[in-house]
């Protein structure tokens, strides 16, 4: 049985003055399936929802009734706890509504909006491999 190594990364000689929170790792590694990275993004946004609401993020929506309003018509009991769990694992934030009114809303952290490159890879997929998609014009992130 080989070694396992560690890799140590160097530190970011410019870190961010505020950082996004992070959820609790000690936390997060007691949930996990396995320490396989593939295996951990999916057990946070690999079900048939979480990255239709990343999207939409991604899309400027921010509020509840936009998320519900999407065309794959998430169910919101689900939408409400797909919301949850982008919050609790720091892939999106609660924010004061845009208008004013007492509801709050949703916008990406800078963890969140990492996985852009995934949802683009994700587009350009579809549209070769899947006759009859076609990508969605905001944003430049394709959907259904």
């Amino acid at each position: 049985m080989a070694a396992r190594t560690r890799q140590r990364t160097a530190p970011n000689p410019h870190p961010d003055p505020q950082p996004d929170p992070q959820p609790n790792p000690d936390s997060a590694a007691s949930t996990r399936r396995s320490p396989c990275p593939v295996a951990c993004a999916l057990d946070l946004v690999g079900d048939r929802w979480t990255l239709l609401v990343v999207r939409d993020l991604f899309f400027g929506r921010t509020r509840f009734r936009d998320f519900a309003a999407s065309p794959e018509r998430i169910p919101t009991n689900i939408l409400s706890e797909r919301l949850e769990r982008l919050v609790a694992h720091g892939v999106a934030e609660r924010v004061p509504a845009d208008d004013g009114s007492a509801r709050q809303g949703y916008r990406l952290t800078r963890k969140g909006k990492a996985l852009l490159p995934i949802l683009e890879a994700m587009k350009s997929w579809g549209l070769k491999w899947e006759p009859g998609t076609k990508a969605m014009r905001a944003g430049g992130v394709g959907g259904g």
